[in-house]
Protein backbone atom coordinates (compact mmCIF):
# COMPACT_ATOMS: atom_id res chain seq x y z
CA UNK A 1 0.00 0.00 0.00
CA UNK A 2 1.21 3.54 -0.86
CA UNK A 3 1.65 5.71 2.09
CA UNK A 4 -1.04 8.21 2.50
CA UNK A 5 -0.17 12.46 1.38
CA UNK A 6 0.65 14.15 5.10
CA UNK A 7 -3.19 15.77 3.84
CA UNK A 8 -5.00 12.51 3.67
CA UNK A 9 -3.89 11.29 6.97
CA UNK A 10 -5.25 14.45 8.60
CA UNK A 11 -8.51 13.86 6.82
CA UNK A 12 -8.94 10.61 8.05
CA UNK A 13 -7.53 11.12 11.90
CA UNK A 14 -10.40 14.15 12.11
CA UNK A 15 -13.35 11.76 10.81
CA UNK A 16 -12.76 9.54 14.28
CA UNK A 17 -13.46 12.78 16.68
CA UNK A 18 -17.19 13.21 14.50
CA UNK A 19 -18.15 9.41 14.60
CA UNK A 20 -17.30 9.67 18.73
CA UNK A 21 -19.44 12.72 19.05
CA UNK A 22 -22.51 11.06 17.07
CA UNK A 23 -22.14 8.05 19.17
CA UNK A 24 -21.97 9.70 23.12
CA UNK A 25 -24.63 12.23 21.59
CA UNK A 26 -27.04 8.88 21.24
CA UNK A 27 -26.44 7.66 24.20
CA UNK A 28 -26.77 10.75 26.12
CA UNK A 29 -30.24 10.94 24.34
CA UNK A 30 -31.07 7.65 25.33
CA UNK A 31 -29.92 7.48 28.77
CA UNK A 32 -32.38 11.31 28.92
CA UNK A 33 -35.43 9.40 28.00
CA UNK A 34 -35.31 6.31 30.20
CA UNK A 35 -34.31 9.14 33.48
CA UNK A 36 -37.27 11.14 32.46
CA UNK A 37 -39.68 8.15 32.41
CA UNK A 38 -38.57 6.98 35.47
CA UNK A 39 -38.62 10.26 37.37
CA UNK A 40 -42.10 10.43 35.67
CA UNK A 41 -43.13 7.20 37.70
CA UNK A 42 -40.93 8.08 41.03
CA UNK A 43 -43.36 11.39 41.64
CA UNK A 44 -45.63 10.95 44.67
CA UNK A 45 -49.51 10.76 43.77
CA UNK A 46 -48.86 10.14 40.17
CA UNK A 47 -51.68 8.17 38.92
CA UNK A 48 -50.81 4.67 37.65
CA UNK A 49 -52.63 3.62 34.33
CA UNK A 50 -55.59 1.78 35.58
CA UNK A 51 -55.84 -1.86 34.60
CA UNK A 52 -57.37 -3.19 31.99
CA UNK A 53 -60.71 -5.14 33.43
CA UNK A 54 -61.16 -8.69 33.08
CA UNK A 55 -64.36 -9.40 34.02
CA UNK A 56 -67.11 -8.21 36.71
CA UNK A 57 -67.95 -9.92 39.88
CA UNK A 58 -71.01 -11.36 40.47
CA UNK A 59 -73.15 -11.74 43.51
CA UNK A 60 -73.42 -14.53 45.35
CA UNK A 61 -76.20 -16.53 44.29
CA UNK A 62 -79.21 -16.80 47.31
CA UNK A 63 -79.91 -20.13 48.19
CA UNK A 64 -82.35 -19.67 51.35
CA UNK A 65 -85.90 -18.44 52.02
CA UNK A 66 -87.53 -17.98 55.02
CA UNK A 67 -91.54 -17.31 54.42
CA UNK A 68 -95.11 -16.81 55.78
CA UNK A 69 -98.02 -17.31 54.43
CA UNK A 70 -100.70 -14.78 55.50
CA UNK A 71 -103.61 -16.26 54.17
CA UNK A 72 -103.77 -19.58 55.77
CA UNK A 73 -102.62 -17.69 58.96
CA UNK A 74 -106.15 -15.95 58.59
CA UNK A 75 -107.97 -19.01 58.46
CA UNK A 76 -105.97 -20.63 61.31
CA UNK A 77 -103.05 -22.15 60.13
CA UNK A 78 -99.62 -20.64 60.48
CA UNK A 79 -96.71 -22.52 58.84
CA UNK A 80 -93.05 -21.26 58.24
CA UNK A 81 -91.60 -22.28 55.21
CA UNK A 82 -87.87 -22.87 55.51
CA UNK A 83 -86.50 -22.55 52.07
CA UNK A 84 -83.45 -24.52 50.43
CA UNK A 85 -82.27 -24.21 46.57
CA UNK A 86 -81.27 -27.88 45.30
CA UNK A 87 -79.76 -26.13 42.42
CA UNK A 88 -81.10 -23.74 39.27
CA UNK A 89 -84.17 -25.85 38.79
CA UNK A 90 -85.24 -27.18 42.52
CA UNK A 91 -85.82 -25.96 45.34
CA UNK A 92 -87.75 -27.72 48.82
CA UNK A 93 -88.74 -26.69 52.17
CA UNK A 94 -89.70 -27.75 55.29
CA UNK A 95 -91.27 -26.03 58.47
CA UNK A 96 -93.39 -25.86 61.48
CA UNK A 97 -97.29 -26.49 60.98
CA UNK A 98 -99.14 -24.92 63.73
CA UNK A 99 -103.30 -24.74 64.12
CA UNK A 100 -104.34 -22.90 67.24
CA UNK A 101 -106.77 -20.52 66.67
CA UNK A 102 -110.11 -20.40 64.89
CA UNK A 103 -110.41 -18.75 61.67
CA UNK A 104 -110.33 -14.90 61.30
CA UNK A 105 -112.92 -14.33 58.53
CA UNK A 106 -115.53 -16.42 59.55
CA UNK A 107 -117.83 -17.08 62.79
CA UNK A 108 -117.34 -20.70 63.16
CA UNK A 109 -115.98 -22.15 66.58
CA UNK A 110 -113.92 -25.19 66.48
CA UNK A 111 -112.49 -25.35 69.97
CA UNK A 112 -109.24 -27.72 68.76
CA UNK A 113 -105.32 -27.75 68.31
CA UNK A 114 -102.88 -28.97 65.19
CA UNK A 115 -99.10 -29.42 65.48
CA UNK A 116 -97.29 -30.61 62.82
CA UNK A 117 -95.37 -30.43 59.82
CA UNK A 118 -95.08 -29.04 56.46
CA UNK A 119 -92.97 -30.04 53.76
CA UNK A 120 -93.12 -28.73 49.64
CA UNK A 121 -90.91 -29.32 46.58
CA UNK A 122 -90.65 -26.62 44.03
CA UNK A 123 -89.64 -26.94 39.82
CA UNK A 124 -88.97 -23.71 38.79
CA UNK A 125 -90.08 -24.11 35.06
CA UNK A 126 -88.70 -20.42 34.32
CA UNK A 127 -86.47 -18.31 36.09
CA UNK A 128 -83.66 -19.60 38.90
CA UNK A 129 -84.39 -20.66 41.83
CA UNK A 130 -85.82 -19.06 44.21
CA UNK A 131 -87.06 -17.31 41.96
CA UNK A 132 -89.18 -17.42 38.67
CA UNK A 133 -92.45 -20.14 37.92
CA UNK A 134 -92.42 -23.00 39.43
CA UNK A 135 -94.78 -26.02 40.31
CA UNK A 136 -94.96 -27.46 43.36
CA UNK A 137 -96.53 -30.41 45.35
CA UNK A 138 -96.71 -29.91 49.35
CA UNK A 139 -98.35 -31.83 52.17
CA UNK A 140 -98.73 -31.29 55.76
CA UNK A 141 -99.22 -34.11 58.77
CA UNK A 142 -100.00 -33.13 62.14
CA UNK A 143 -101.27 -34.40 65.55
CA UNK A 144 -105.03 -32.78 66.51
CA UNK A 145 -106.20 -32.31 69.81
CA UNK A 146 -109.30 -31.68 71.39
CA UNK A 147 -110.74 -30.84 75.01
CA UNK A 148 -114.44 -31.14 73.07
CA UNK A 149 -116.43 -34.62 74.69
CA UNK A 150 -113.97 -35.32 76.91
CA UNK A 151 -110.96 -35.39 74.88
CA UNK A 152 -109.65 -36.78 72.05
CA UNK A 153 -106.31 -37.03 69.58
CA UNK A 154 -106.26 -37.35 65.96
CA UNK A 155 -104.09 -37.59 62.60
CA UNK A 156 -104.99 -35.20 60.34
CA UNK A 157 -103.25 -33.19 57.21
CA UNK A 158 -103.60 -32.55 53.71
CA UNK A 159 -101.59 -32.62 50.27
CA UNK A 160 -101.53 -29.71 47.53
CA UNK A 161 -100.46 -29.39 43.69
CA UNK A 162 -100.02 -25.50 42.65
CA UNK A 163 -98.97 -23.27 39.93
CA UNK A 164 -97.22 -19.63 41.50
CA UNK A 165 -94.46 -17.12 41.06
CA UNK A 166 -91.99 -16.10 43.13
CA UNK A 167 -90.24 -12.76 43.43
CA UNK A 168 -87.00 -10.97 44.83
CA UNK A 169 -86.83 -7.52 45.36
CA UNK A 170 -83.72 -6.01 46.22
CA UNK A 171 -82.11 -9.51 47.02
CA UNK A 172 -83.66 -9.67 50.12
CA UNK A 173 -87.86 -9.43 49.61
CA UNK A 174 -89.85 -12.36 48.79
CA UNK A 175 -93.31 -12.13 47.48
CA UNK A 176 -95.16 -15.30 46.27
CA UNK A 177 -98.69 -16.61 45.16
CA UNK A 178 -100.18 -19.76 43.50
CA UNK A 179 -103.45 -21.46 42.84
CA UNK A 180 -104.01 -25.14 42.85
CA UNK A 181 -106.00 -27.80 44.81
CA UNK A 182 -105.56 -29.82 47.61
CA UNK A 183 -107.37 -32.62 49.55
CA UNK A 184 -107.58 -31.86 53.43
CA UNK A 185 -108.28 -34.47 55.77
CA UNK A 186 -107.98 -32.47 59.17
CA UNK A 187 -110.90 -33.56 61.04
CA UNK A 188 -111.44 -34.96 64.63
CA UNK A 189 -114.66 -35.16 66.97
CA UNK A 190 -116.27 -33.87 63.62
CA UNK A 191 -114.32 -30.79 63.68
CA UNK A 192 -112.16 -29.62 60.68
CA UNK A 193 -112.51 -30.05 57.16
CA UNK A 194 -112.49 -33.38 54.76
CA UNK A 195 -112.68 -32.38 51.40
CA UNK A 196 -111.25 -31.72 48.04
CA UNK A 197 -110.68 -27.99 48.09
CA UNK A 198 -109.07 -24.83 45.93
CA UNK A 199 -104.91 -24.39 47.53
CA UNK A 200 -103.62 -20.58 47.63
CA UNK A 201 -100.01 -19.70 48.20
CA UNK A 202 -99.75 -16.33 49.20
CA UNK A 203 -95.94 -15.72 50.79
CA UNK A 204 -93.85 -12.86 52.29
CA UNK A 205 -90.11 -13.36 53.49
CA UNK A 206 -86.65 -12.89 53.05
CA UNK A 207 -84.26 -14.24 51.16
CA UNK A 208 -80.46 -14.66 51.29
Amino acid sequence: MLPLPPQGRRRSRAGVPALAVVVVATLLSSLTTTAHAQTIAAVPGQAAAPPTPTGVAKAPPLTWTLQVDPLTTAIGFVHLQIERVVNDRWSMYAGPHLRLFDSLIDDKVEPYTGVGVEVGLRYFIHGTAPAGLWAQIRGVAARLLTDKAGGSTALGGYGSALLGYTAIFSRRWVLAGGLGVQYLHYRIAGMGPKMWFAAAHTTVGVAF
